[in-house]
């Protein structure tokens, strides 16, 4: 069977995988005016710029030129590019690394994945380059604002069974946060709720309904105004852990989305969120040994004041 995630026709190219395209089951005409239409930020000039330089390809191996026809069905490859991309002027620290996997303590504002104006200046892509590891994958993410660890599959063979310790909820993770202390809410306790996408793309919002997601909540210590938490997530939603602690009254130090977006002006790191992915720990599903990693980063001190 075809596995779209595992092009052999391009190279991984300075970090970079190959993006694929699938054409619909219906359609003709020339290739690519599908392209322009379905990826209007490439223009039709680049496109021919690709195409005469062998860099879109089908998956059977075929360049396309510009007179190459649309077939339904077929997937092609090409590169991903940025006519400019912003810095990020923070590393990740590689703590583990064996021939399976490899653990990285990401710092804020570092995207996983590339997407949108990220490329070259993401987590996946700068690994790729340092190591030399074409098939490095994460088998789980965390949002570009938290810090902390996320872990990578080092070789598709085995990548499979990693993924089944996030998909089967056999991973205990565990996060901090800095967020207001409320002397009214009792501590632990647990939040459930249903959560669904906003009409904001990119937020997730609390709806009427059977929960599917879940966090437990305890105080590592606190003070008159603010508190540290240490936040333990049943389920894995887009941004649970910051919409579940805004629900309460108590929205992350530094968070630009929840309960309000605020973005700030590119370039701007003064106010990082303050979420840290503390802990990962599971029992290896190669060995059977427990394992444990832990970030060496930290959040702020608490403020003084609110």
């Amino acid at each position: 069977m075809h596995n779209s995630h595992d092009p052999k026709v391009l190279p991984v190219r300075d970090g970079v995988s190959p993006s694929c395209v699938v054409l619909p089951s219906q359609g003709q005409g020339l290739l690519i005016d599908f392209l322009c239409k379905r990826l209007p930020a490439v223009g039709r000039d680049d496109w021919m710029r690709r195409m005469a330089a062998g860099e879109v390809v089908s998956e059977q191996g075929h360049k396309a030129g510009p007179h190459a026809l649309f077939t339904p069905g077929l997937r092609y490859y090409y590169y991903r590019e940025l006519a400019a991309e912003p810095a990020i002027p923070f590393e990740a620290e590689v703590i583990y690394r064996d021939e399976h996997l490899l653990v990285a303590d990401k710092p804020h504002f570092l995207p996983v994945v590339p997407a949108g104006q990220y490329l070259q200046n993401t987590l996946l892509v700068r690994l790729k380059r340092e190591f030399d590891l074409p098939e490095l994958s994460p088998i789980h993410r965390i949002d570009r604002d938290t810090a902390g660890l996320v872990v990578f599959s080092v070789q598709r063979a085995t990548r499979g069974i990693y993924q089944g310790l996030f998909r089967d909820r056999a991973i205990h993770k565990v996060y901090e946060a800095v967020a207001p202390y409320r002397a009214d809410l009792a501590f632990p306790r647990e939040h459930a709720s249903r959560m669904e996408e906003s009409g904001h793309f990119f937020r997730m919002h609390e709806v009427a309904g059977a929960p599917n997601s879940r966090t437990a909540m305890e105080i590592i210590e606190h003070n008159r105004h603010w508190a540290r938490y240490r936040l333990l997530p049943v389920s894995g939603k887009r941004h649970q852990l910051r919409v579940h602690m805004a629900a309460l009254g108590l929205p992350l130090k530094g968070d630009a989305f929840y309960p309000v977006v605020n973005d700030p002006e590119p370039g701007d790191y003064s106010n990082p969120l303050q979420l840290l992915a503390r802990s990962l720990a599971f029992d290896d599903p190669l060995t059977g040994l427990p394992r444990e990693f832990i970030s060496r980063r930290s959040l702020q001190a608490l403020p003084v004041s609110a």
